[in-house]
């Protein structure tokens, strides 16, 4: 395994964590959102988070894996950072 691939993993791994505790954070917001609601919401999101994540460990090129980490970099710090 190649060392920069799990760097980007870990790194795309902290930062999808914190993206989805801001969509269950959105979703809970929502006008009669249920709790069932905001644990499905957060569950597919997870799931997101962890097939790109095994994506980027295993097959995707590091110009895309790269480009993915940094997309949801940037996504985080404009997230936290709007409020």
């Amino acid at each position: 395994m190649q060392t920069w691939r799990v760097v980007a993993t870990a790194l795309f791994g902290a930062a999808g964590l914190i993206l989805v505790l801001v969509a269950m954070a959105q979703a809970r917001d929502r006008r009669g959102a249920t709790h069932g609601h905001v644990v499905r919401v957060g569950l597919i999101a997870l799931l997101v988070v962890v097939l790109v994540g095994a994506l980027i460990l295993t097959v995707l090129p590091s110009t895309v894996a790269w480009a993915l980490v940094a997309a949801c970099g940037i996504a985080v710090v404009t997230l936290t950072l709007a409020n």
